[in-house]
């Protein structure tokens, strides 16, 4: 069920151009990205992503493909346990500042560790048919005009036996948290856009997204339409965010 926000987002339009908007949103947002972040999450979201990097359990010589890698958070972590990753996403300015970062982080690597940010489309990822050992999409997937299209490309390039993981914003179940997280996402984390980057719509945009995403429990669910397996939900904050987790069924590179 679509709740209405009561407000209508410049940077959000469903359908065709939702793609334009988008890339106008992270064309602002990018020079603070990083910063906002640690504000509007008071730095928990070093700590989600840390839960999504183990959840992952990447290990040393796989390939992994971080979709709308943003300025490269999860894609240099993987770097740094020493597996092969390539780091996509749509927004040149931010993968500009992933690119400043990964120059400055080179020397963290693990033996064999490498990056490469390229950019593309999530929605039609330019890699073949099982090129990767894990697919990961942080705050991402919601951002797409078709999120099932996403995930079933996430599906086609992963391995057999490869992990798949989503952390994004979710929609808590208690309708009383839910409620007061909204709340906080209407009225507080705006404010942190008008200070930073000039134009409140740009965190705004947030809950916009969010009402109009089916949230983790859709994820899930279309998870296992796309018959993968070992499918698992973890609420984090009482479902204020979330990981989705499944495997694609086969042997592993590993077990071969």
């Amino acid at each position: 069920m679509i709740i209405s926000s009561g407000v209508t987002n410049k940077f959000y339009e469903a359908g065709e151009r939702r793609a334009e908007r988008v890339q106008d949103l992270f064309a602002t947002i990018a020079p603070r990205y990083d910063l906002i972040n640690d504000l509007q999450s008071g730095g928990l979201h070093r700590y989600w992503k840390r839960r999504l990097l183990t959840m992952a359990n990447g290990k040393p010589g796989e390939r992994a493909l971080d979709l709308c890698c943003g300025t490269g958070d999860v894609a240099l972590a993987f770097a740094r346990q020493g597996l092969e990753v390539t780091g996509l996403d749509f927004s040149e300015p931010m993968l500009k500042v992933a690119e400043e970062r990964s120059k400055a982080e080179v020397s963290k690597f693990k033996a064999g560790g490498t990056v490469k940010f390229l950019q593309g489309d999530a929605q039609h990822i330019p890699f073949p048919d099982e090129s990767f050992d894990v697919v990961t999409i942080s705050y991402g997937l919601r951002n797409l005009a078709d999120w099932e299209l996403g995930l079933r490309e996430m599906r086609r390039v992963t391995r057999p036996g490869g992990r798949i993981l989503v952390l994004d914003f979710g929609k808590p179940d208690n309708a009383l948290w839910r409620g007061i997280y909204f709340a906080y996402l209407r009225w507080c984390v705006p404010v942190l856009g008008r200070i930073f980057c000039g134009d409140s719509q740009t965190h705004a945009y947030i809950l916009e997204s969010l009402i109009h995403y089916a949230g983790q429990r859709g994820v899930a669910a279309k998870m296992k339409d796309l018959q993968l397996v070992h499918t698992k939900l973890v609420n984090l904050l009482g479902g204020v965010m979330s990981i989705n987790y499944a495997e694609k069924p086969g042997e592993s590179r590993c077990q071969r």
